[in-house]
């Protein structure tokens, strides 16, 4: 899930990690009570997101896929309820079609199943970390890495990320979806991908087969 438009959160840095697969996994550095805050104006923002027909220009989120999807995000936020706190949605939206409500549950452990499993629907859980670096290391604690995003004030911890963060695609203070077709090479890493990137090179030798030849000269 990405806010558009931006949310903002306050003056005050945030030293966290936005990282999305396909559900959200939004994670906190941030020991102090600046997260119940946060959280409080991610809800006030996500409630104003409209869920109904995809040609309606109005609405920001159209439905999912299908009958059987639907069912399965919905299980999810079940699951998500009995692992987190739930701040937002929970159920189906309004309207004759696979619509979902946004979701945001709270309070997640890093290991539970809606922060480890992609869900594929409008689902995003809020993990808090000790710090910068716990929160880098519950962002690669998964066995997915496609895309990630960090957002600081501070150089040395993008530096770090740049260094640390194992996903295809690093996103640094913008939001990690919205890779250009033709312009910026798509691919991630692990269960996400082979780290061959879509637009790139290299990835057209996945439509070639590599031939070793040896000839022995005289």
């Amino acid at each position: 899930m990405t806010l558009h438009p931006p949310l903002e959160i306050s003056s005050r840095e945030t030293n966290g990690i936005h990282y999305v697969d396909v559900q959200g996994r939004l994670t906190i550095g941030d020991p102090s009570d600046h997260l119940s805050t946060f959280v409080q104006k991610l809800v006030e923002r996500a409630k104003k997101f409209t869920v109904g027909p995809s040609d309606d220009p109005n609405n920001y989120m159209g439905p999912v896929i299908s009958e059987a999807a639907m069912k399965g995000i919905l299980n999810y936020i079940e699951i998500g309820k009995k692992e987190g706190k739930l701040v937002l949605g929970g159920g189906r939206a309004p309207g004759d079609g696979y619509f979902v409500q946004p979701t945001i549950i709270a309070d997640v452990d890093p290991k539970a199943r809606v922060a480890q499993e992609e869900i594929f629907g409008p689902v995003l859980a809020v993990i808090k970390a000790r710090d910068f670096d716990h929160a880098l290391e519950i962002a690669n604690g998964t066995e997915f890495g496609l895309t990630g995003a960090v957002y600081s004030k501070n150089k040395a911890k993008l530096e770090k990320a740049e260094e640390s963060f194992h996903v295809g695609n690093l996103y640094l203070n913008r939001k990690c979806t919205g890779a250009m077709v033709g312009a910026h090479p798509f691919g991630g890493f692990n269960m996400s991908g082979t780290d061959s990137k879509t637009g790139g090179k290299d990835y057209l030798h996945l439509f070639l087969q590599a031939k070793a030849i040896a000839e022995k000269v005289q």
